[in-house]
């Protein structure tokens, strides 16, 4: 009986070790690939940015002619009333 509970010890201590090694190694991963991914955003940041400065912002297309928002209550009413909504 010692004999079983010993190699079980030794199993339960192999166990745990090679969990601990585990982790550090994941660890190690997950922090390489977070490094990586930081670096390559930065560089992407950096392409935009000059992209950016480096040709001036489009004008924005306009279709047709620009309604007039300038028109009054009374005169939106009365389109409505034409166009046959109620109220």
């Amino acid at each position: 009986m010692a004999e079983k509970s010993g190699k079980y010890e030794a199993n339960a201590q192999f166990a745990k070790v090679q969990r601990a090694e585990d982790a550090k190694k994941a660890t190690s991963e997950y922090e390489s690939n977070a490094a990586a991914l930081r670096a390559k955003t930065e560089r992407l940041k950096a392409l935009r940015l000059a992209r950016d400065s480096a040709t001036p912002p489009a004008e924005p297309k306009r279709k047709g002619k620009k309604k007039s928002t300038t028109a009054s209550l009374a005169q939106w009413l009365d389109g409505r009333a034409k166009d046959g909504h109620s109220g």
